[in-house]
């Protein structure tokens, strides 16, 4: 897609926002099914049944996608979406890839200790771009994508979150 056909994309959506704040708001959601006999959930991703169980870290022999790698999965392709987006759409010919790195202490998550974390302690997203851009022009890409990136904000500001069960 060039920066013409992203603009006729995304301009009557942009339009129709400006007129309706609320046609924006939109509920995404995420589903999975506890696997009998197994420590494991099978997510649906839209796209494929993704199984997710124990990193080796917990217990979990590796074969089996852990949650910890998709949430770093999920940051790195909503930059790298975001990324192309912006360059699409300001003409700047740019080719890399984007890492995320987390940090965690498992003793928190298996109880171990109950004053280390449970979580990342840390997140780091690079980019590793290829451009003849100006740095000018990467250094506001980047803070473009920053700026604009759903799981990158997400992380950044935390939502409130809820928990229920039925």
């Amino acid at each position: 897609m060039d920066a013409a056909g992203l603009r006729e994309a995304q301009q009557p959506l942009k339009d129709r926002y400006r007129q309706d704040p609320g046609a924006a708001a939109v509920t995404l959601r995420a589903s999975g099914s506890l696997d009998d006999g197994d420590v494991t959930c099978s997510v649906q991703t839209g796209q494929a049944l993704v199984a997710a169980g124990l990193h080796p870290a917990t217990g979990g022999d590796g074969t089996l996608a852990c949650s910890g790698d998709m949430l770093l999965q999920a940051l790195v392709a909503c930059a790298g979406v975001t990324l192309r987006a912006v360059a699409t759409a300001r003409g700047i010919e740019v080719d890399g890839t984007v890492l995320a790195e987390g940090d965690l202490d498992f003793r928190g998550t298996l109880g171990v200790d109950r004053e280390a974390p449970v979580g990342f302690r840390e997140v780091r997203l690079s980019f590793d771009l290829e451009s003849s851009a100006p740095k000018e022009d990467l250094d506001a890409l980047i803070d473009t994508t920053r700026r604009y990136c759903v799981v990158y904000q997400t992380l950044a500001k935390p939502p409130e979150l809820s928990i229920s069960w039925a």
